[in-house]
């Protein structure tokens, strides 16, 4: 199969995976899973609708036979809480030309993993911390856990020799203040602090464009305190513009997709816990990998659809959201299903 076939409408390539593993999460976080939905009663996936480990790893070596796929993100939901998922760490580094795995998670459970799950094949780690304040963390999280719980996950990443990222997902109102405290705190470790843009994604967040602290203020709140200049991405797609701190020259990031939007080298695709195919992270629908799956199908069968979906493929939501916020907004796929 010619790899080069797996462009979209718009000329993108398709060039990472992140695979869901779980739609559920042991937080409820506001901008994600408020509590006052997804409570005791809410309907998560039933065992059968999720993909199985074995499922998922030849998902992932299809992928990377059609488009030449190197790199996979295991998130969720919370990707720790579902069983056994060290195996399946070891099950993908298994897989033949993916040469890093990285995972999202919150952290609150790393410290009890973090070393099997390095030995096992992850190579990163991105730990979502909202505030270095303990009162408000736990308010936030919405399950009273600590900043120390936490804390724990990121040493124990530390010292099994996992990279490590940290992301805060900026909400004003909420924590806009605490951008400056978490710039002092990881500024000389090493760890990649970055910053996110409060975004639509999923229907149950109560987003509106007010609470949106944008890139800009993000910025100049940092460098009025402590200047930072650009840095050159990494590679083209690159979700996180970056910035070096002047004295130091350690990395900061601030991804943008509300006000400076990235659609155009947007080069990631989504594998709900389901097995849905999702091409955009505001998507209102994926496209069922699933049942074909279990239906028999070969892996060139499976390789044509997966081409046949990306290269229908022309989303571009960021660019066109900020148009359209005066119109009825449309239904979309809750994160918890597809990760950040």
């Amino acid at each position: 199969m010619d790899k080069k076939r797996l462009h979209d409408k718009l000329g993108r390539p398709l060039r990472d995976l992140r695979i869901s593993v779980t739609d559920r999460c042991n937080f409820r976080c506001s901008y994600c899973m408020p509590a006052e939905i997804f409570d005791k009663d809410f309907m998560f996936l039933p065992k059968n609708d999720v993909l199985t480990f074995e499922e998922i790893k030849r998902l992932a070596r299809l992928f990377v036979e059609a488009a030449g796929i190197e790199k996979l993100r295991i998130t969720g939901g919370e990707p720790l809480v579902r069983k056994d998922l060290t195996q399946l760490i070891k099950m993908l580094s298994e897989v033949k030309g993916i040469k890093d795995i990285a995972m999202t998670t919150n952290g609150s459970l790393l410290a009890k993993h973090a070393e099997e799950l390095k030995a096992a094949g992850l190579h990163r780690v991105t730990i979502s911390l909202d505030s270095l304040d303990d009162e408000r963390f736990r308010k936030i999280n919405g399950r009273n856990v600590g900043v120390d719980q936490v804390f724990a996950g990121i040493e124990a990443a530390k010292a099994a020799g996992l990279g490590i990222k940290i992301n805060m997902v900026v909400q004003r109102g909420m924590n806009e203040d605490d951008i400056l405290p978490m710039v002092r705190h990881f500024k000389d470790t090493g760890i990649i602090l970055r910053f996110i843009e409060f975004m639509d994604v999923g229907n149950s967040n109560g987003w509106n464009l007010e609470q949106v602290v944008s890139k800009k203020e993000i910025f100049d709140r940092i460098n009025k305190e402590i200047p930072i200049e650009p840095v050159k991405p990494n590679y083209q797609g690159e979700v996180a513009t970056r910035f070096r701190f002047i004295d130091n020259d350690n990395e900061i990031g601030i991804i943008s997709s509300v006000t400076d939007a990235f659609c155009s080298t947007c080069s990631r695709a989504r594998l709900s816990a389901d097995g849905k195919l999702v091409t955009c992270l505001f998507a209102s629908e994926g496209h069922d990998l699933r049942d074909l799956l279990r239906s028999g199908a070969s892996d060139e069968e499976m390789m044509d659809r997966m081409a046949e979906i990306w290269g229908g493929r022309h989303d571009r939501y960021s660019e066109e959201r900020l148009d359209n916020t005066d119109k009825k907004q449309i239904r979309k796929i809750e994160m918890s299903h597809i990760g950040g």
